[in-house]
Formats: C-alpha cells, structure tokens, sequence
C-alpha cells in the first residue's frame, strides 16, 4: 500500500524482491499497473504490519506498507488505504484551485481529542499572514455530506490553535453527490464568521461552485387532512398508556412511550410493531394485549432493562416525553396541533426526530431531538429549519391546512435543540456559532432521568461568532 494509490495484492507470481550492490528493491504488478521501488531502510515493524522507506523516481523518499490482511489489526485496512488514496488527491486539488496558498500542514490521522475525524482528510494553507482551513471528501467516504460539521471543527481549531495568523475561512471539496446539501447547508452560515468556498470534483479535475445558485429544496409539503372519527382510534386510544398521534395524512398512529403498534386509516385498521396486520373486532383484545404488554415492558421502571422493547428507538420515547411536555421545552408553544416529519425530506430516513410546533404570536418553532451524542446534530437540524422556512416563506402551511386557526407570523422559525444534558456533543456548540444569526438557535438539555420524567436541566442560546482576533 502506497499513498496514492490504489492497494496492490502480494502474491508469488506477481512479487519479486531483488537485492542487488547492497540495496533491495521491491516490484509488485497488476493487469492496470507496475510498482517498482528501492527499499532505503524499514521504518517500523510490528505483527501483521511492516512501513518501508523507499526511493521513488527522483530520489524522492516515501512511504510503503506491507499488511497482512488476516490480521485482526489489519480489518480496516482498505479503508486506510482508500483515505491514503484520497489524501494525495486532494493534495492535487489544492494545488491546482489554490495555487498562491502553500500546504503548512496535510493529514488524514484522527485526533479524537479534538474531534478531528481519519475519514476526510484536511489541511492549513499559508499566505503570508493569512490562513485558510481546507477539508474534503471523496466519492466514496461512508458520509460526504457530513464534511461541513468536520470542516467547521477543524476551522475553528485552527483559529485557536494558530494565533499569529487569521484563519479567513474554508475551502470545501466534496463529489457531486454531496454539493446540494453543502451548498444549502453553507448559504446558511453566517459570512461574517468566514469565507467558504465550495470546489465540486469529478475525474481528475475540481470545479467552483457558488452555494448561492442552490436554492431549491427536494422536499414535499402534502396536504393537511383531519382524522374522521370512526370509533377505531377512540377505542384503541381509551386503552391505558396509548398515545396518539393524527398524521397529516388523515391516519391516527397509536403508540407506547413513542413504539407504534397500531394505525387507523378510515375504517381500517393496522396493528403489529415490526409487521402491521389487519385487524377487526375480533383483534381487539390482541391489540389490547399487545399494548399492554409494550407498556409493561417499556417503562422507566421496567426490570429488564436489556429487553429490545426497552432499548430500541429512544427518540421516539424521547419525542413521546417532548410532546407531552411541550411547554416545559418552551412556555409560549401551542400543545397542540404538533405535528411529526413535516415537510418530508425526499431522501428519506434522517435519524433525528424532526418536529414542528407553533408559539402563542404564531411564529413557527422546529424541534429536533436526539437521544444520543450526535456531532452532525447542528447541521441536520438546519437541513430541516431551511426547509421549513422554504414552505413558510410561500405560504404553504395555511395553505395546506396546517395549524387551524393559528396565524402564521412570518417570522424565521426557531431552532430548539433537545437532547438529554449530559449527551450533548462538546462540538455542538461551535458549530452553532456559525449559523446566520437570523437563525435563533437554542439548546436543550434534559434530565438523564427523561424516560421517569421530564426536566429541564439547562437552556443555552448559541452565540453569535466572534472574532477570535479582535482582541489583538
């Protein structure tokens, strides 16, 4: 394994070792390629991993890793092998978009204490007095779209770390497959905090790109319709510990603690956790006894607490805890209606609970709440505040039937954030420090005891970026 390349399989008809006037050298060779290389000394060596010194063309020195893939230790091997790979090519990148800035500073190694993540790689380019944060990503990362949250990290990292110079902004690469959501996502940053810069690769080349052309969303607001009242979902609804939920769709979810086990659409219903099966009168009991059972056994004071009832979707028991406390989250909101999910992202599951409340003066709250540590939480958060205030902006929720009654102020949404206290990524907060200040973000955090009951343990406001250079 070589940086820059792709890995080459060692096998005995296509491996030679040559030792000749007291120096090695190492040939390996494929169908698309040949690797020839003089070997000046070995580096390191351990089980199952030797890093050799070599000699490229030009007496330039390098680096080449013998791994035995059947090594434990070697499981993540092609995954190092393609960040290596990358790293050389967006080394190319940078030289070709940025070719006045000199590369200080190039890595894919993690740094977990200060978040830095081995899957994107990164780099500190010089100018004179200036700086400029640079981060990318590849076709094939797990999560491209995940750069921005890393690429604010590492921005806000240098600026802290490097004192003597002023860090103006970052410089994004990303595959085609990630520049809408990047784009969305950076036309919402504050460009007071920094500059950004957006470069779309292809096959061997990159292209600018202006986030200011991205401004339509995938995303789809579909019709508000009331539930009838059919007796189904009041009779389900009677049973103790079932909540309800009307859907926009016209359906009445029926869940315990957040876990859906039952729907009603019209004169039909649906019941069954992993598999919903069709039910009549005389399922009533079983669909009785399959939410008492749910409701015994996800409880906060359940005794098995391993139980997969117990443990699966906590942000569904989370958001059941949030709805039912709404004004404990903020004062000035609406119990009702709430609605879940809405608008609908086109691609899909997001891993978040996403929900969208209205205050007493009629302006729009997003409540996004997650269960568990999260770095990608301020950003995903923004993906769904933008799209809300795409629709609101155009009148749509009125217009769709959401929120009867209820006059729409025109006002940006608000960004509650909620997440139990002690599950707060430390990165959380700076991300948030970059968003546009018309954005009034605020975190929330719970007691660790949420699933008993719910309390506020802290409120925070994000603040606004500041410049770290001010006080020179």
């Amino acid at each position: 394994m070589e940086a820059g390349d792709d890995p080459l399989p060692v096998v005995p008809e296509s491996f030679t070792l040559t030792a000749r006037s007291g120096a090695v050298t190492v040939e390996c060779w494929d169908r698309h390629r040949n690797l020839v290389r003089r070997v000046r000394r070995v580096q390191s060596e351990k089980r199952g991993r030797m890093d050799l010194e070599i000699e490229r063309y030009g007496a330039k020195s390098g680096t080449l890793t013998l791994l035995d893939l059947a090594d434990p230790s070697n499981r993540h091997a092609d995954r190092r092998g393609a960040r290596l790979k990358y790293r050389e090519q967006f080394r190319r990148s940078l030289r070709r978009q940025l070719p006045d800035w000199r590369i200080a500073e190039l890595s894919t190694e993690p740094d977990l204490h200060h978040t830095l993540s081995p899957s994107y790689p990164r780099a500190f380019l010089r100018r004179g007095p200036a700086g400029l944060a640079a981060i990318g990503a590849s076709e094939d990362a797990l999560s491209p779209e995940g750069v921005l949250s890393f690429g604010l990290i590492w921005l806000d990292y240098l600026r802290r770390r490097e004192s003597r110079v002023t860090i103006e902004g970052l410089a994004i690469f990303v595959p085609a497959a990630a520049r809408i959501a990047t784009c969305h996502r950076v036309r919402h940053l504050d460009p007071n905090a920094a500059r950004y810069l957006v470069y779309v690769h292809h096959a061997g080349h990159e292209d600018l790109v202006d986030p200011g052309d991205y401004t339509n969303f995938e995303t789809r607001l579909d019709p508000c319709h009331r539930a009838p009242g059919n007796g189904w979902a009041e009779r389900i609804e009677s049973i103790e510990g079932v909540e309800r939920r009307d859907r926009p769709d016209g359906s009445v979810s029926l869940a315990v603690r957040g876990m859906e086990f039952a729907r009603v659409l019209n004169d039909a219903v649906l019941f069954g956790i992993d598999h919903k099966h069709a039910g009549g009168e005389a399922q009533l009991s079983e669909i009785a006894g399959l939410a008492a059972g749910l409701a015994r056994m996800r409880r906060a004071g359940a005794e098995d607490r391993l139980n997969p009832l117990y443990t699966r979707d906590p942000e569904a028991w989370l958001e059941s805890q949030v709805r039912r406390g709404i004004e404990q989250i903020d004062a000035m909101l609406h119990p009702a209606p709430v609605y879940g999910q809405v608008p609908q992202f086109a691609s899909g599951e997001r891993g978040i609970i996403d929900l969208l409340a209205a205050d007493r003066d009629g302006r729009l709250a997003v409540i996004e709440i997650k269960a568990n540590q999260d770095i990608h939480l301020p950003l995903q958060a923004l993906d769904y505040w933008m799209r809300v205030k795409w629709h609101l902006d155009r009148g749509e929720f009125a217009g769709s039937g959401y929120f009867p009654g209820v006059a729409l102020a025109n006002q940006p949404p608000k960004l509650l954030l909620v997440a139990p206290a002690l599950e707060w990524h430390p990165t959380n907060e700076i991300v948030l420090q970059y968003l546009r200040r018309e954005i009034p973000a605020e975190r929330i955090g719970v007691g660790i005891e949420w699933k008993q009951e719910l309390r506020i343990m802290f409120r925070s406001f994000a603040k606004p970026w500041q410049s770290p250079y001010s006080a020179r």
